[in-house]
């Protein structure tokens, strides 16, 4: 599902016209990028929660050259499953 289809989706379901929908759409990934830009996190209960991890540096290397580099530690973006979306997923039909 790309973003227009996400839109629609969200439109439908909360009965709003596209464009509120995108709105709503773009202003939910403003919020959890500025939360998470500032190190915190955000939790929807029953749907997951984003948060910062540090990932730590570590020796890679270049396919194209071979050469050993070094990746410097960094901060990433990540996002756990809640228990209700886990449970929504496996439920068979």
């Amino acid at each position: 599902m790309n973003r227009l289809e996400l839109t629609k989706a969200m439109a439908k379901k909360a009965d709003l016209s596209v464009q509120n929908a995108d709105k709503a759409l773009i202003a939910l990934c403003e919020v959890v990028k500025g939360e998470l830009k500032k190190g915190g996190e955000v939790s929807i209960v029953g749907f997951g929660k984003w948060e910062v991890r540090n990932r730590a540096k570590r020796n890679s290397y270049n396919p194209h050259t071979k050469k050993t580099i070094v990746v410097p530690a960094m901060k990433v973006p990540a996002f756990k499953a809640g228990k209700a979306l886990k449970m929504a997923v496996n439920r068979q039909k």
